[in-house]
Protein backbone atom coordinates (compact mmCIF):
# COMPACT_ATOMS: atom_id res chain seq x y z
CA UNK A 1 0.00 0.00 0.00
CA UNK A 2 0.97 3.31 -1.24
CA UNK A 3 0.00 6.01 1.50
CA UNK A 4 -0.89 9.30 0.02
CA UNK A 5 -1.93 11.63 2.80
CA UNK A 6 -3.63 11.60 6.25
CA UNK A 7 -6.54 13.34 8.10
CA UNK A 8 -4.69 15.49 10.11
CA UNK A 9 -5.21 18.87 9.93
CA UNK A 10 -1.86 21.25 10.71
CA UNK A 11 -1.21 24.85 11.81
CA UNK A 12 1.78 25.03 10.16
CA UNK A 13 3.90 24.11 6.88
CA UNK A 14 5.92 21.23 7.44
CA UNK A 15 9.35 23.08 6.39
CA UNK A 16 11.55 20.54 7.41
CA UNK A 17 9.73 17.45 5.42
CA UNK A 18 9.50 19.44 2.33
CA UNK A 19 13.04 20.81 2.69
CA UNK A 20 14.06 17.20 3.25
CA UNK A 21 12.07 16.05 0.05
CA UNK A 22 13.81 18.99 -1.96
CA UNK A 23 16.85 17.84 -0.80
CA UNK A 24 16.41 14.35 -1.76
CA UNK A 25 15.27 14.98 -5.60
CA UNK A 26 17.99 17.43 -5.67
CA UNK A 27 20.61 15.04 -4.97
CA UNK A 28 19.23 12.27 -6.60
CA UNK A 29 19.18 14.08 -10.18
CA UNK A 30 22.82 15.82 -9.54
CA UNK A 31 23.88 12.27 -9.05
CA UNK A 32 22.31 11.54 -12.46
CA UNK A 33 23.41 15.13 -14.07
CA UNK A 34 19.89 15.55 -13.84
CA UNK A 35 18.32 12.23 -15.25
CA UNK A 36 15.22 10.26 -13.57
CA UNK A 37 17.18 7.01 -14.56
CA UNK A 38 20.51 5.83 -14.95
CA UNK A 39 23.51 4.68 -12.43
CA UNK A 40 24.62 6.96 -9.88
CA UNK A 41 27.51 8.48 -10.95
CA UNK A 42 28.17 11.68 -8.48
CA UNK A 43 28.41 10.49 -5.53
CA UNK A 44 28.33 6.81 -5.25
CA UNK A 45 31.45 7.03 -3.32
CA UNK A 46 29.56 8.33 -0.53
CA UNK A 47 27.57 5.43 0.08
CA UNK A 48 27.80 3.64 3.68
CA UNK A 49 29.72 -0.05 3.54
CA UNK A 50 28.74 -1.29 7.35
CA UNK A 51 32.72 -3.32 6.89
CA UNK A 52 34.19 0.40 6.10
CA UNK A 53 32.37 2.29 8.91
CA UNK A 54 33.82 -0.86 11.69
CA UNK A 55 37.02 -0.59 10.66
CA UNK A 56 36.47 3.23 10.91
CA UNK A 57 35.40 2.78 14.57
CA UNK A 58 38.30 0.75 15.10
CA UNK A 59 40.91 3.63 13.75
CA UNK A 60 42.10 0.98 11.12
CA UNK A 61 40.01 2.67 8.30
CA UNK A 62 39.30 5.95 6.96
CA UNK A 63 37.14 7.85 9.52
CA UNK A 64 35.51 9.72 6.83
CA UNK A 65 33.55 6.15 6.17
CA UNK A 66 31.80 7.60 9.21
CA UNK A 67 30.55 10.64 7.64
CA UNK A 68 28.97 8.48 5.05
CA UNK A 69 26.76 7.37 7.75
CA UNK A 70 24.95 10.22 7.06
CA UNK A 71 25.82 11.57 3.66
CA UNK A 72 23.83 7.66 2.59
CA UNK A 73 21.15 8.97 3.96
CA UNK A 74 20.23 11.65 1.25
CA UNK A 75 21.40 8.81 -1.46
CA UNK A 76 18.71 7.22 -3.85
CA UNK A 77 19.82 3.58 -5.93
CA UNK A 78 16.68 4.43 -8.52
CA UNK A 79 13.69 6.67 -8.92
CA UNK A 80 11.25 4.12 -7.23
CA UNK A 81 13.15 4.17 -4.48
CA UNK A 82 12.94 7.88 -4.35
CA UNK A 83 9.89 8.30 -5.21
CA UNK A 84 8.37 5.38 -2.06
CA UNK A 85 10.46 6.77 0.20
CA UNK A 86 9.33 10.67 -0.76
CA UNK A 87 5.48 9.58 -0.26
CA UNK A 88 5.95 8.38 3.02
CA UNK A 89 7.94 10.93 4.01
CA UNK A 90 5.54 13.53 2.68
CA UNK A 91 2.24 11.42 4.33
CA UNK A 92 3.50 11.38 7.58
CA UNK A 93 6.12 13.80 8.06
CA UNK A 94 3.76 16.80 8.54
CA UNK A 95 1.90 15.49 11.52
CA UNK A 96 5.30 14.66 13.56
CA UNK A 97 7.45 17.81 13.04
CA UNK A 98 4.40 19.94 14.01
CA UNK A 99 4.15 17.70 17.26
CA UNK A 100 8.04 17.70 17.98
CA UNK A 101 8.73 20.90 16.79
CA UNK A 102 10.70 21.75 13.36
CA UNK A 103 14.30 21.83 14.88
CA UNK A 104 13.96 18.89 17.12
CA UNK A 105 12.14 16.90 14.55
CA UNK A 106 15.47 17.75 12.13
CA UNK A 107 17.87 16.29 14.42
CA UNK A 108 15.54 13.32 15.35
CA UNK A 109 15.65 12.77 11.66
CA UNK A 110 19.06 12.34 11.87
CA UNK A 111 19.76 10.45 14.69
CA UNK A 112 16.63 7.83 13.60
CA UNK A 113 19.15 7.55 10.29
CA UNK A 114 22.16 7.04 12.46
CA UNK A 115 20.27 4.15 14.40
CA UNK A 116 19.01 2.53 11.29
CA UNK A 117 22.20 2.51 9.57
CA UNK A 118 23.82 1.05 13.42
CA UNK A 119 20.85 -1.85 13.21
CA UNK A 120 21.99 -2.52 9.81
CA UNK A 121 25.74 -2.63 10.27
CA UNK A 122 25.29 -5.04 13.29
CA UNK A 123 23.39 -7.51 11.48
CA UNK A 124 25.51 -7.38 8.76
CA UNK A 125 28.55 -6.28 9.63
CA UNK A 126 30.78 -7.93 7.51
CA UNK A 127 28.89 -6.34 4.45
CA UNK A 128 30.97 -4.10 1.51
CA UNK A 129 27.75 -3.79 -0.06
CA UNK A 130 26.88 -0.10 0.00
CA UNK A 131 23.91 1.25 1.32
CA UNK A 132 21.98 4.06 0.67
CA UNK A 133 18.64 5.42 0.77
CA UNK A 134 16.32 7.98 3.65
CA UNK A 135 14.35 4.84 4.61
CA UNK A 136 16.05 3.98 7.92
CA UNK A 137 15.31 7.85 8.88
CA UNK A 138 11.59 8.07 7.54
CA UNK A 139 11.52 4.20 9.45
CA UNK A 140 11.68 6.74 12.76
CA UNK A 141 9.49 8.97 11.44
CA UNK A 142 6.70 6.21 11.04
CA UNK A 143 7.50 4.83 14.91
CA UNK A 144 7.09 8.12 15.95
CA UNK A 145 3.92 8.60 14.06
CA UNK A 146 2.46 5.50 15.30
CA UNK A 147 2.44 6.47 18.86
CA UNK A 148 1.49 9.95 18.30
CA UNK A 149 -1.83 9.24 15.35
CA UNK A 150 -2.81 5.59 16.17
CA UNK A 151 -6.30 6.55 14.91
CA UNK A 152 -5.93 8.76 12.73
CA UNK A 153 -6.47 7.98 8.84
CA UNK A 154 -4.13 7.15 5.96
CA UNK A 155 -5.49 7.43 2.52
CA UNK A 156 -3.92 4.95 0.15
CA UNK A 157 -3.66 2.71 -3.00
CA UNK A 158 -2.51 -0.45 -4.06
CA UNK A 159 -0.69 -0.96 -7.87
CA UNK A 160 -1.69 -0.98 -10.18
CA UNK A 161 -5.41 0.36 -8.79
CA UNK A 162 -4.36 3.99 -8.55
CA UNK A 163 -7.35 5.23 -9.31
CA UNK A 164 -8.93 3.52 -6.43
CA UNK A 165 -7.70 5.31 -3.36
CA UNK A 166 -9.38 4.00 0.16
CA UNK A 167 -8.76 4.89 3.38
CA UNK A 168 -7.26 2.83 6.82
CA UNK A 169 -6.24 3.22 10.11
CA UNK A 170 -2.62 4.40 10.70
CA UNK A 171 -1.80 1.96 13.43
CA UNK A 172 -3.09 -0.94 10.55
CA UNK A 173 -0.98 0.04 8.07
CA UNK A 174 1.86 0.50 10.24
CA UNK A 175 1.79 -2.46 11.54
CA UNK A 176 1.54 -4.41 8.49
CA UNK A 177 4.82 -1.84 7.43
CA UNK A 178 6.77 -3.09 10.31
CA UNK A 179 5.86 -6.93 10.31
CA UNK A 180 6.77 -6.98 6.76
CA UNK A 181 9.82 -5.16 7.29
CA UNK A 182 10.80 -8.20 10.09
CA UNK A 183 9.41 -11.71 8.66
CA UNK A 184 9.39 -10.89 4.51
CA UNK A 185 12.79 -8.86 4.04
CA UNK A 186 13.35 -8.22 0.66
CA UNK A 187 17.07 -9.20 -1.20
CA UNK A 188 18.84 -6.10 -1.28
CA UNK A 189 16.78 -4.31 0.81
CA UNK A 190 18.34 -2.97 4.23
CA UNK A 191 15.27 -4.45 6.23
CA UNK A 192 16.49 -4.12 9.57
CA UNK A 193 17.38 -0.44 9.34
CA UNK A 194 13.98 -0.07 8.91
CA UNK A 195 12.89 -1.90 11.70
CA UNK A 196 15.94 0.14 13.90
CA UNK A 197 14.59 3.46 12.38
CA UNK A 198 11.17 2.51 13.65
CA UNK A 199 11.91 1.50 16.71
CA UNK A 200 14.13 4.32 17.42
CA UNK A 201 11.37 6.92 16.64
CA UNK A 202 8.95 4.98 18.85
CA UNK A 203 11.38 5.30 21.86
CA UNK A 204 11.74 8.63 21.34
CA UNK A 205 8.25 9.54 21.82
CA UNK A 206 8.37 7.67 24.92
CA UNK A 207 11.38 9.47 26.20
CA UNK A 208 9.69 12.56 25.17
CA UNK A 209 7.18 11.51 27.83
CA UNK A 210 4.67 9.53 25.52
CA UNK A 211 1.74 10.95 23.35
CA UNK A 212 -0.05 13.02 25.88
CA UNK A 213 2.87 14.93 26.92
CA UNK A 214 3.96 15.30 22.95
CA UNK A 215 0.48 16.59 22.06
CA UNK A 216 -0.04 18.74 25.02
CA UNK A 217 -0.93 21.89 23.19
CA UNK A 218 -0.18 21.05 19.97
CA UNK A 219 -2.82 22.39 17.50
CA UNK A 220 -3.42 19.41 15.39
CA UNK A 221 -7.58 18.65 14.73
CA UNK A 222 -9.01 15.58 12.02
CA UNK A 223 -10.74 16.46 9.06
CA UNK A 224 -13.97 15.10 9.58
CA UNK A 225 -15.12 14.85 5.73
CA UNK A 226 -11.78 12.93 4.99
CA UNK A 227 -13.45 10.22 3.92
CA UNK A 228 -15.72 11.66 1.56
CA UNK A 229 -13.22 13.78 -0.31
Amino acid sequence: MIPLRDNLIRKNPAVIVWTLVGLNVLIYLWDRNGGFTGPNIGFADLAMRPKEVLSALTASGDPIELAKVFTSLFLHGNLMHLVGNMLFLAAFGPAVEEAIKPPKFALYYLFWGLFAAAAHIFVNPGSDVPTVGASGAIGGVLGAYLLLFPGSRIRVVIPPFFFLPFSVTSWMLLLVWFLFQVFLPQQGVANWAHVGGFLAGMVTILVMGGRRAVLKDVPIEEDEDFDDD
